[in-house]
């Protein structure tokens, strides 16, 4: 018997209270103050929290990203230990914030009452919180803008077990999520290496860096030269007959991830679409390079036959007898920082056809690029397995994490 068991058979053997939120909590809406008054937001001291706070930094906050001044507080500030959750827009999540503060429209926040603060752990109610979020989610209002049902959210129970047995739940899973998130954090940082390692041998093979002195046996060639490069376009959004029933594939520059093959597919267009427009259809082995936006000068390697938009530069040997296309998609990962260079003070900056036609690359001897082929390849399926399998890992150990958490937190109800 574990001692979680010892204290339930001594302390409630015959069940536990379940409290709806309004006994339990003094329930208040978070806002935002006026954006329109700059006294309201310079020089803040006083934190208000949003959901990139939880996304960044986790579900216990004492910090912000944004603060506000005193003069944007209505009434009191919301006290230190309480829940944020959010019922409206990104519905059911939630966090524990330790410091006195705001927060925006999304979240309301549950304070406990003083009559309860000697018998009620906030760290076990930010768990039970997590039963709360998927509750949140299945209790909407019906219309456009996805918000809960406030009168069915008043009507969720809380358990109040015996203070020594929140407090054991608190420390079991603590435990627990220490040891899953760290077996994760671990599980990242063998993969961040794995690709470090990668990307390491690969820029050896690939500059011919040989004792730290780039070999004068290789040619370095512009593409241009050695490659087709075109641009695509995008089918009038306006006819519907270029994209209903579309069955060519068609992608956009989001697909290039510095990943060899392409696991999405943008959208699909139709023979309509591909005779009527500037886009182009681009052959099996292509390597397609991002000429804009936040994708820019990251690669991608066509698996298949696919159209592309104009943010995207089709490259393709103009002579497969003398260079291999895997190669060309491995060379051209090397031009990155180039592109980068582009977007040095502009956030809208495009790379052009002439620019791309422009960079050079190296160009050994068809065998040595087939042998460099071959060891990248085999390097990059490594890391491709490692990639697939790490969410699924991480997943697994989420589902055992909340199977033991909810087990943790039922409760024989306690009859009247």
């Amino acid at each position: 018997m574990t001692k979680l068991d010892e204290l339930i058979q001594e302390l409630c053997p015959d069940g536990v209270k379940y409290l709806p939120i309004p006994e339990l909590f003094i329930t208040r809406n978070g806002y935002t103050p006026s954006k329109a008054n700059n006294e309201f937001w310079e020089n803040g001291t006083i934190p208000w929290f949003r959901m990139e706070d939880i996304r960044e930094n986790g579900r216990i906050l004492t910090t912000a990203t944004q603060y506000v001044s005193e003069k944007a507080v209505k009434g009191k500030l919301f006290p230190a230990d309480s829940i944020i959750i959010a019922t409206s827009a990104t519905i059911g999540e939630h966090a524990l914030i330790k410091v006195p503060s705001l927060a925006n429209q999304r979240f309301t926040y549950l304070t406990l009452k003083d009559e309860f603060k000697d018998c009620v752990d906030m760290m076990f109610v930010f768990y039970y919180c997590f039963r709360l979020d998927e509750y949140c989610k299945s209790h909407l209002n019906q219309g456009n803008f996805a918000s809960v049902d406030m009168k069915q959210f008043a009507a969720f129970k809380f358990p109040v077990p015996p203070l020594p047995v929140q407090r054991e739940i608190v420390r079991i899973l603590d435990n627990f999520t220490e040891l899953t998130e760290g077996l994760n954090r671990e599980l990242a940082a063998e993969l961040t290496a794995r690709k470090k390692q990668y990307e390491f041998y690969r820029d050896k093979l690939l500059t011919f860096d040989v004792l730290g002195k780039r070999t004068s046996k290789v040619v370095w060639r512009a593409l241009g030269e050695v490659c087709d490069v075109v641009a695509g376009g995008t089918p009038s959004k306006k006819d519907t007959a270029y994209w209903e029933h579309g069955t060519i594939k068609w992608l956009g520059s989001t697909v290039c991830q510095n990943q060899k093959n392409i696991e999405t597919v943008t959208a699909y267009i139709t023979e309509k679409g591909l005779a009527e427009s500037s886009t182009k259809l681009m052959g099996k082995g292509t390597t397609l390079v991002a000429l804009v936006g936040a994708t820019i000068g990251k690669v991608a390697f066509l698996p298949f036959e696919a159209a592309i938009n104009q943010n995207i530069a089709g490259v393709y040997p103009k002579n497969i007898h003398e260079l291999n296309p895997s190669y060309v998609y491995y060379a051209c990962t090397l031009l990155y920082p180039k592109f980068l260079a582009l977007t040095q003070g502009s956030k809208l900056a495009m790379a052009n056809m002439s620019f791309v036609r422009s960079l050079k690359i190296p160009v050994p001897s068809l065998e040595v690029q087939n042998r460099i082929v071959f060891v990248l390849d085999n390097f990059n399926a490594i890391c491709t397995d490692l990639s697939s399998g790490l969410p699924a890992e991480i997943e697994a150990r989420q589902k055992q994490y909340e199977y033991y958490r909810d087990k943790l937190l039922t409760f024989k109800t306690m009859s009247n």
